[in-house]
């Protein structure tokens, strides 16, 4: 039993060590493509396009004139744009949407306040129903967060002019990310996707990914790909690789930057999390077969399977967690296996990558400047990390094994300032479940493992407990905190 799990652990480790170089790697094309500079601008079309800007929102009381007012605010010729208020509310918020519709409308605005017989599908289903109600040959797509700058569209557009780009992603911009701790790690976590990934995987000539909000689809790519399919929790990676299975291209824009508002509450990042990761999963099982069968490089079919199994590392992660206390006393009780876990230590080594993929993607951030050192962010985002990994871990294991699940949205505060944001708690997506006291309990095993670490001087695994208990420590103080606020 004792070298079973010792092989296990092991087997973890290699895992986490494959997952870290290929983030090394994207760090290294990233930053070759950062020395190289900017390709120039394209020129600007003899006659602009008709783009339709469609915007999915689901009972967003606190956000969605914000969003409607920045649509309607786009630097473009009126008689090529189309706005859709693709409102599936349910709630005030929807009397709210149409009465901004309707002032926009009375401007001369093209403007539709649209409304479906049913939520089928969700966001997929918001965003095909839309398609069927207008003529544009671009598809910008906003989520209700967001609050895209008046001259987007004239500095995406342009791009489209090269026939095989199927879409146009840009950099998301954070409105809150002083709003808290909580919002300042996961501004720190999307600065590495957008600062490096995502400008590795264009480098490298990669599968890269459409965020589902803040960029631009050609219309014939996306009916060429089989249109918006709800089979998955995350209809935007599930749309990006059928896509680029079929040659077409995603042009990634990491000097435009579209801001949005992160979730403040834990309850609302959670949610979040769960979308995210199981969807990931889900396009995993869906994709991955095809990703081998198809004629692309064997590297980027290397990085095409780490990118769709990215979120299986929170598995992973959990399982070293679990193991990882048994081992203290293992490691103190059979010498026998001692020069196994001087080996082990040396893949220890894999977090040297992941710091310098995160260390690029702070010096490129802009403004950083009074956020304090890379080394404490750097630590405490892998705390909370790990802290996610039970809540994540659950929803990977459902996405690979087919479970299907409803499509939460993340609800929004619209709040920038801490003062004001928690003022606005109409909306919660869960109260304390099991998985939320058992994460507490985690807290507690590690602060064991870390006492019996200390008592029995073994010191290897110290650093590891500390963290754990940190990570699963806040995820569950902020999740008590957080649904104890009033509504």
């Amino acid at each position: 039993m004792e070298i079973a799990l010792v092989i296990l652990y092991g087997a973890c480790l290699l895992f986490m060590l494959g997952f870290s170089l290929s983030q090394f790697h994207l760090t290294r094309l990233a930053r070759r493509a950062y020395r190289a500079g900017l390709p120039p601008e394209p020129a600007t079309p003899a006659r602009w396009p008709r783009v339709t800007v469609q915007l999915p929102v689901y009972n967003e009381l606190y956000v969605v004139e914000r969003l409607i007012d920045a649509a309607a605010a786009f630097d473009y010729p009126a008689d090529r744009l189309h706005l859709q208020v693709l409102d599936d509310g349910t709630d005030e918020s929807v009397a709210v949407a149409a009465a901004r519709v309707a002032h926009y409308h009375a401007q001369g605005l093209r403007i539709d306040h649209v409304r479906r017989p049913s939520r089928a599908g969700y966001k997929a289903g918001a965003l095909a129903y839309g398609l069927t109600l207008t003529d544009g040959e671009f598809i910008a797509i906003f989520d209700a967060d967001f609050v895209p700058a008046p001259d987007f569209l004239k500095r995406i557009i342009p791009y489209f002019a090269q026939p095989k780009v199927g879409v146009v992603q840009t950099r998301w911009g954070h409105l809150n990310e002083g709003f808290s701790l909580l919002t300042g790690l996961q501004a720190f976590a999307l600065n590495a996707h957008f600062l490096v990934e995502q400008v590795g995987r264009a480098a490298g000539g990669h599968f890269l990914n459409f965020n589902g909000t803040g960029g631009v689809w050609r219309r014939t790519c996306i009916e060429d790909a089989g249109g918006w399919q709800p089979d998955t929790l995350t209809e935007d990676l599930d749309l990006s690789y059928r896509a680029q299975l079929r040659n077409w291209r995603i042009e990634y824009l990491p000097q435009v930057v579209a801001p949005a508002e992160l979730p403040a509450a834990m309850d609302a990042v959670k949610s979040q999390q769960f979308r995210w990761n199981k969807g990931a999963a889900e396009t995993a099982r869906k994709h991955l077969a095809r990703v081998w069968r198809s004629d692309a490089s064997i590297s980027t079919r290397l990085h095409a399977t780490f990118h769709l199994l990215n979120s299986s590392v929170f598995t992973v992660i959990l399982l070293m967690a679990l193991l990882s206390v048994p081992l203290v006393f293992i490691k103190h009780r059979t010498p026998a296996l001692q020069p196994v876990f001087n080996l082990a230590s040396v893949f220890l080594l894999t977090l040297l990558p992941l710091a310098y993929y995160y260390y690029t993607a702070w010096q490129r951030t802009p403004g950083r400047v009074g956020r304090g050192s890379f080394a404490g962010r750097f630590l405490l985002f892998l705390a909370v990390s790990m802290g996610f990994s039970l809540h994540n871990a659950q929803a990977v294991l459902l996405g690979l094994l087919g479970r299907q699940s409803a499509f939460i949205r993340t609800p929004k505060l619209g709040a920038v300032n801490a003062e004001d944001g928690w003022l606005r708690r109409r909306y919660r997506t869960g109260s304390l479940d099991a998985l939320t006291w058992l994460e507490g309990l985690l807290a507690g095993y590690f602060l064991f493992g870390l006492g019996a670490g200390a008592y029995l001087r073994e010191f290897g695994l110290l650093p590891f407990h500390l963290l754990l208990a940190v990570g699963f420590g806040l995820v569950f103080g902020y999740s008590v905190q957080h649904n104890r606020r009033p509504i």
